[in-house]
C-alpha cells in the first residue's frame, strides 16, 4: 500500500514539518514492525507522511532542515505517548495493523474541514464508553502549563496578578511553578505593599521588625557558620554599615512570612508574657528602644512610686542599672541615645546620663510634682501639679509657663506641624529663633480638656472638648490618608482567615509563661466572599502601590472609661472606643494597630479604623497605668509593681 501523497490544503501541524524519509535499506529496522503515524512527533528525525504498509519499513534519513515541534506534540514527544501506541500497534495482528494504520494516515493527510468531518462521523458511531474514555482522555490532552510555553518574564508578569495565598498554592504544583512563585521579585513588591503600611484594599498591615533587619556575625572563628545576616524589609529603611563579607541576603518570601507570623499573632491574641521584678511600688512610667546603635541589646527604662529609675535588658529580662536621686515617686521620662529626662513628684527634672547613671543636671522650676514631659532636639515641655505647662529651650535656656489648665496637666506632646504657619517667628537677642515656626504642642489635663498651643505666639490656638473624665494620656500619630474607600468590617474578616494560609507553623516549646487572653473571633465566611476579596487583593497587587498623603490624629485616653479619636483640624472626636469598665490610664498606638491600659487591670488591641477591639490581655493585678508598644510587643507597668513584657513574636504557641 503506498502513502498516501498529501493534498493541497491538508491539514499541518502549527509547527514546520519535521524531515522526510526516504525509501532505502535501512537493515537494523524490524521488518515486522508497522510504524504509527504519530511517529514524526515522537523523534525529531520522523517522517512527516508515515508508510502504510510493511514494505514502506525499509528506509534511511534524509538530512532536511528540522523544525520545532508544537507545544502539544512536544509535549507527546517527552511524555513518550508515541511510543505506547507504537507498542499496542505491534501487538495486534498484521491484517489489522495494516487497517488501523490506513485509519490514521488518511486522517493525518486530511485538510482541517475534512478531520473535523470524520470526527463528527466517529462521534456518531461511538457508544457511551467510548465517549466515556473520550472525555477522560480530553480532560488530560487539553491541558496546557503556560508557563513552560512562555518566556520567565511573561510568566513573572502573570504571577504578579496573584496574591500572597495564591502564590504560595501555586508553588505547590511542580518545581518549575515553585521556582516562579518563590521569585524575589514577586514577593518584593507584595512585602511592600504591606510592611509597615496598611494595604489600601486588604486592611492587612505587617510589621518592620527593624531589630531583624541586620545581624551581626562573629567571624573570629574561622569554623563558623555562614553569616546569617537579616535585609531590611522595606526601602525606606536603612540598614547599619556591616561589611559585606559579614551579609547575606534573605528570599523575600522569607521575609513576608516572618511578619505575617507576627501579625497573625496580634489578631489572634496569641502572645507570651515574661514579668520582670525589681521595682517596690507602682510603676508610673516607661520607655524602650530596640534600634539603639549602643548597647548591642534593647533597652527598657522604668519609673516608679519607689523613687527609682531601672534600666532594663529586654532580651535577658535583667536590671542593667538603678539611677537614685528623686526624693518622691517618679511619674515621667524621655531617652534617646545620649541623655533620659526624668520629671518627679519632688517637684524637679532631672537630666541622666543613663549609661553610666550619672545626674547630669537638675531643673527647677515647678512649684508642684511634675506629672508628665515630652523633647525634641530643641525643647523640652513639662506638664505639672500646679496646672501649668513649661517649655525649657535647650538651645537658649530659655524657660516660659502655659497656663490655662484648671487642673492637674497630665499629659503633654510637641508637634511640628508640616503645615503653612500662620504665626510670627520669636526670636532673641542674638537673631536666633527662640522656638521654630510652626511648634506646636498638645496638653492633657483633669480639667477633661486637651489644649493645643502654638509656642512661638505662646498661646493656646484650639481646646478638643469631649471627655467627661480626667484626661490622662494622649498619642500623637502620623497616618496615611485612604485614597479610596477601605475595606468593610466583613472583607477584614475574610482576610484574617484567608492569609491564615500563608505560613506554617513549626513545633517548638515556648520557654515563657503563657499569658491570658481573650480573642475577639470572627465567623467563618463562604468561599464566594473569599474569592471576592482575594479579587480585591489581586487588582490592588497589579495595580502596585498608591502615594498616601499623610494626615496627624490624636488619641486620647481618659479617666471617662474611653478613648477618642480627634481630628486635629476641626478639634472634633472622629470616633470614640468603648470597652473598659473602669479608667483608662494609657494609650498607645503605631500604623497598624491602638493598644490601650485601664484601671480594669487589662490591655486591650484595637482595630483604629475599625474601632473594634481585636484581644484583651489579662494578668496584671493592679491598674495598668503605662504603656510601651513595638512591633512584635507590648510592654507595661502596673500599679503592682510588675513590668510585664507581651511577645507576639512568631514562634509563640497556646
Amino acid at each position: 500500500m503506498a502513502t498516501p501523497t498529501p493534498t493541497t490544503g491538508s491539514y499541518e501541524c502549527d509547527t514546520l514539518p519535521a524531515p522526510r524519509l526516504a525509501s532505502g535499506l535501512a537493515p537494523d529496522l524490524d521488518h515486522n514492525r508497522s510504524p504509527s503515524p504519530f511517529s514524526n512527533f515522537g523523534s525529531s528525525s520522523a517522517g512527516s507522511s508515515p508508510p502504510s504498509t510493511t514494505s514502506d519499513i525499509e528506509m534511511h534519513i534524509t538530512p532536511t532542515t528540522q523544525r520545532k515541534l508544537c507545544v502539544r506534540h512536544q509535549r507527546m514527544a517527552d511524555e513518550g505517548t508515541n511510543l505506547k501506541l507504537q507498542q499496542a500497534l505491534d501487538a495486534l495482528p498484521v491484517q489489522e495493523r495494516e487497517a488501523v494504520n490506513a485509519i490514521w494516515s488518511g486522517f493525518s493527510s486530511s485538510s482541517h474541514p475534512r478531520r473535523e468531518l470524520i470526527l463528527q462521523g466517529i462521534l456518531t458511531m461511538c457508544c457511551f464508553s467510548q465517549l466515556s474514555l473520550l472525555t477522560e482522555q480530553l480532560g488530560q490532552l487539553i491541558r496546557i502549563d503556560p508557563f513552560t510555553a512562555l518566556p520567565r518574564e511573561v510568566s513573572l508578569r502573570v504571577l504578579a496578578c496573584l496574591d500572597a495565598t495564591s502564590l504560595c498554592r501555586a508553588a505547590q504544583v511542580s518545581k518549575q511553578w515553585k521556582s516562579l512563585a518563590d521569585d524575589d521579585v514577586l514577593w518584593r513588591g507584595i512585602c511592600e505593599q504591606h510592611i509597615g503600611q496598611k494595604c489600601l484594599k486588604c486592611g492587612w498591615g505587617l510589621p518592620i521588625l527593624e531589630r531583624k533587619r541586620a545581624v551581626r556575625v562573629n567571624s573570629a572563628s574561622p569554623s563558623s557558620s555562614p553569616p546569617s545576616f537579616q535585609p531590611h524589609t522595606a526601602p525606606d529603611l536603612i540598614v547599619p554599615d556591616i561589611p559585606d563579607a559579614l551579609l547575606f541576603t534573605r528570599p523575600w518570601k522569607d521575609v513576608y512570612s516572618e511578619r505575617l507570623s507576627v501579625e497573625r499573632n496580634w489578631r489572634r491574641g496569641r502572645c507570651s508574657v515574661r514579668t520582670l521584678h525589681g521595682h517596690t511600688d507602682g510603676v508610673m512610667c516607661l520607655q524602650f528602644s530596640e534600634t539603639l546603635q549602643h548597647p548591642s541589646f534593647p533597652i527598657l527604662i522604668t519609673g516608679s512610686y519607689d523613687r527609682t529609675v531601672r534600666v532594663w535588658n529586654i532580651e535577658t529580662g535583667l536590671e542593667v542599672r538603678c539611677l537614685r536621686g528623686h526624693t518622691r515617686a517618679v511619674r515621667a521620662l524621655q531617652f534617646d541615645e545620649a541623655k533620659l529626662i526624668t520629671g518627679s513628684m519632688d517637684r524637679t527634672i532631672r537630666v541622666w546620663n543613663w549609661r553610666t547613671g550619672e545626674c547630669i543636671r537638675t531643673l527647677e522650676g515647678h512649684t508642684e510634682g511634675v506629672v508628665c514631659l515630652n523633647f525634641d532636639s530643641n525643647v523640652l515641655a513639662s506638664g505639672s501639679v500646679d496646672t501649668t505647662v513649661k517649655i525649657w529651650n535647650f538651645r537658649t535656656g530659655e524657660t516660659f509657663t502655659l497656663r490655662g489648665h484648671r487642673d492637674w496637666v497630665n499629659s503633654v506632646r510637641l508637634w511640628e506641624s508640616e503645615g503653612p504657619a500662620d504665626v510670627e517667628m520669636s526670636y532673641g537677642s542674638s537673631g536666633e529663633p527662640r522656638i521654630c515656626q510652626g511648634t506646636l504642642l498638645f496638653s492633657a489635663s483633669d480639667d477633661g480638656t486637651i489644649r493645643l498651643w502654638d509656642l512661638a505666639r505662646r498661646t493656646c490656638v484650639r481646646q478638643f472638648m469631649g471627655h467627661v473624665g480626667q484626661v490622662q494620656s494622649l498619642k500623637l500619630l502620623e497616618v496615611d490618608e485612604r485614597c479610596d474607600e477601605g475595606v468593610s468590617r466583613q472583607e477584614q474578616r475574610i482576610a484574617d482567615n484567608n492569609m491564615a494560609h500563608v505560613t506554617q507553623v513549626g513545633n517548638t516549646t515556648n520557654p515563657f509563661e503563657v499569658c491570658t487572653v481573650i480573642t475577639h473571633d470572627a465567623d467563618n465566611e463562604s468561599m464566594e466572599d473569599i474569592q471576592s476579596l482575594d479579587r480585591v487583593t489581586r487588582e490592588v497587587l497589579a495595580g502596585g502601590s498608591r502615594k498616601r498623603a499623610k494626615r496627624p490624629v490624636l488619641i486620647s485616653g481618659s479617666l471617662d472609661n474611653t478613648i477618642k479619636v480627634w481630628d486635629i483640624d476641626t478639634a472634633k472626636a472622629t470616633q470614640t472606643l468603648f470597652g473598659h469598665i473602669e479608667g483608662v490610664w494609657a494609650v498607645a498606638s503605631d500604623k497598624l494597630r491602638l493598644i490601650s491600659g485601664s484601671h480594669d487591670r487589662t490591655i486591650k488591641v484595637w482595630n483604629r479604623e475599625e474601632g473594634r477591639c481585636t484581644a484583651t490581655l489579662v494578668g496584671h493585678r493592679g491598674a495598668v497605668t503605662c504603656l510601651g508598644l513595638g512591633e512584635d510587643k507590648i510592654i507595661s507597668g502596673s500599679d503592682d509593681g510588675d513590668v510585664r513584657i507581651w511577645s507576639f513574636a512568631g514562634d509563640n504557641r497556646l
